[in-house]
């Protein structure tokens, strides 16, 4: 049965999920850059940017599960771009350039409409003005029998959890601490929820925690 999943993000040990401050220079927050250090040298991102080479091993093995088996991608409108508001142009495409690492239909929430962006490699992004629940429902047509993976950014992941909508959801957690950012999981009671953790392993990198919800009826 198709899943709808979050795979390899990355939060602090004091649960943040990016950093404060978002920008076209910050990316990931003012120093978020450091959550994603676990993934960066495994062979799994080393192929993605086009290099070869890369570390094997616990981070690469979650790092390449996530890739696996999938069908559709929703993003927040941060996963997509820095831009905020009505879209002044089309000239932004995301932060992947001509062929970004998705490879499928990519459904980007937003409150404002713009035409779809075909790119390289099979990625189209598709940009949905009437919520989680619409997106989803794209996103699940489009993968068929295959998987749905939510991208993040945290606000996105936490809107899907409320709705219990998240089958299983893997944390990469870094030995960070950032202090104030996005936090991922606050006021989110995820027992109450119906999530149970059901697999965890630390590399020298990162603890991978596996949370599960049980099967609806």
């Amino acid at each position: 049965m198709a899943k709808v999943r979050v795979n390899s993000f990355s939060v602090s040990i004091d649960g943040y999920g990016a950093g404060p401050g978002q920008a076209l220079e910050h990316p990931m927050g003012v120093g978020g850059m450091p959550l994603h250090e676990w993934v960066l040298p495994t062979r799994m991102f080393q192929a993605m940017i086009g290099k070869e080479g890369g570390k094997t091993g616990i981070d690469n093995e979650f790092a390449t599960r996530g890739m696996e088996g999938l069908g559709a991608w929703i993003l927040g409108r941060n996963m997509f771009g820095p831009i905020r508001g009505p879209w002044t142009d089309d000239q932004w495409k995301g932060w992947w350039g001509d062929n970004p690492p998705y490879h499928t239909p990519v459904f980007v929430l937003t409150h404002h409409a713009r035409p779809s962006i075909e790119m390289e490699g099979g990625t189209t992004f598709h940009f949905v003005t009437d919520g989680i629940h619409a997106a989803l429902q794209r996103a699940k047509e489009a993968a068929g029998t295959r998987d749905v993976r939510i991208g993040g950014g945290a606000a996105t992941i936490r809107q899907y959890l409320k709705a219990g909508l998240i089958d299983t959801l893997h944390l990469a957690i870094s030995p960070v601490l950032l202090g104030s950012g996005e936090n991922l999981l606050a006021d989110i009671d995820l027992a109450q929820l119906g999530y149970r953790c059901s697999e965890h392993v630390s590399s020298a990198a990162a603890m991978h925690v596996v949370i599960t919800k049980s099967q609806r009826e």
